[in-house]
């Protein structure tokens, strides 16, 4: 799950790779195309249409395997790695008809892609999308984070919006795909990750309200820093109590596009007047909580740490599961049930939890006009920072996987 939104400016940058090219991928742009300058360095944008690539060869597992042999960095600035776009070299496409089969798919430039202005992503909403990172060990090989627990998600929430999902193996397959593609804008290890993002759309064009004829799913990645600019430091939120995030029946527990545009309202509201983001309420009651934007919430008491149970309203973050596991480990007692927001006021600490913030601590929460504020050595919770620092070393191959959530690719 994400939280918030960029800290950082979009750097717009595909640049050529280094070495042998692969011979399926005419990857040269004409000389008309664009070019802009980057740390006194010039990259020529490769923008070519979908349609256009699919016509030629693809390049599947052969690609990736070229690309595990350099050892080469993007030039970029990784010490001021922001959580931005940054256009990387290669996605992933796969194509699904009415058959409900996907086609094995394949690596092509990154760039626009085409779309009839009737599809269904665009007419009615049908999309989904997931996220999760991959990071680079000391040793240059790269980690992913349980890759098949996005797959499976992805299967749910296309089940709810009558749509074909990737099989898990496929979808598994693709990521590897894409980050090896890649593999030269994974961070140098410490500096940040690569940020995955997979999506499934209904591309074909549907005039009634009716499931698209044909989807599209696709895989883009972009190295990443901190999501929020003040890294691992306490965010301030404020409870909302007038607009909702999700209701019951509705599509709050799936990763559907439509969530997160409904939440940018209240989210530009907040941040003008200097919050980091929303805490939303529960619909019905208007009493219980439910969780930030697109970030889990957790309340720590004691050694008792209480979260929203998953009801369909909440999105079951992979992160969150995760850190429910690291802390039963650890010795703490984990309750998935109904938080009141009172119980907000006698809280030791509260954290989020996300898959690009991993967890952020919270400094203050501001409900109906009164701030609650949380201490700790500089303002992050002893337990947020116990949280943070075991999942984070699973995440990048500093202690050892126990649980085997991570995946590693060569």
């Amino acid at each position: 799950m994400d939280c918030g939104t960029a800290s950082h400016g979009a750097l717009l940058a595909a640049a050529p790779l280094a070495g042998r090219r692969p011979r399926l991928l005419p990857l040269s742009p004409p000389p008309s195309t664009p070019s802009i300058q980057i740390q006194n360095r010039l990259y020529s944008m490769s923008l070519l249409p979908l349609r256009k690539a699919r016509g030629m060869g693809r390049c599947e597992a052969s690609l990736a395997s070229n690309y595990t042999q350099t050892s080469e960095f993007a030039d970029l600035d990784w010490e001021n790695l922001g959580f931005g776009l940054v256009q990387t070299d290669y996605m992933y496409t796969a194509k699904c008809g009415p058959d409900g089969n996907f086609d094995k798919g394949g690596m092509v430039p990154f760039g626009p892609i085409e779309m009839n202005p009737a599809s269904g992503v665009l007419n009615y909403g049908q999309g989904l999308f997931e996220g999760l990172k991959a990071y680079r060990k000391t040793d240059g090989s790269i980690l992913l984070f349980r890759p098949m627990e996005n797959a499976m998600r992805m299967q749910t929430g296309a089940e709810r919006m009558c749509m074909p999902a990737p099989p898990v193996e496929q979808f598994v397959n693709a990521v590897k795909q894409t980050v090896l593609a890649n593999k030269r804008w994974v961070p140098p290890t410490g500096k940040g990750s690569l940020y995955i993002r997979p999506l499934l759309v209904g591309s074909g064009a549907v005039l009634g309200l009716a499931p698209a004829p044909e989807y599209t799913f696709i895989i883009f990645a972009s190295p990443v820093g901190n999501y929020f600019k003040e890294g691992l430091a306490p965010i301030n939120l404020i409870v909302e109590d007038k607009f909702h995030r999700a209701t019951p029946g509705g599509t709050g527990g799936v990763k559907t596009i439509g969530n997160y545009a409904s939440v940018l309202m209240a989210q530009k509201i907040a941040k003008e007047k200097g919050y980091s983001d929303v805490l939303y309420l529960d619909a019905v009651e208007k009493k219980y909580l439910e969780e930030v934007s697109s970030c889990n919430i957790f309340v720590v008491k004691g050694n008792v740490i209480s979260t929203p149970a998953i009801k369909g309203t909440i999105l079951p973050g992979i992160t969150r599961k995760s850190i429910i596991d690291v802390a039963l480990s650890k010795g703490f007692q984990v309750e998935e049930r109904l938080v009141s927001v009172d119980e907000l006021l006698d809280a030791d600490e509260v954290f989020c939890t996300g898959t690009a913030v991993v967890v952020s601590p919270v400094g203050s929460i501001t409900y109906q006009g009164k701030r609650i504020e949380y201490s700790g050595k500089q303002g992050v919770g002893a337990v947020s920072q116990q949280l943070y620092t075991s999942l984070t070393s699973l995440q990048m191959g500093q202690a050892e996987d126990s649980m085997g959530w991570t995946v590693q690719l060569n």
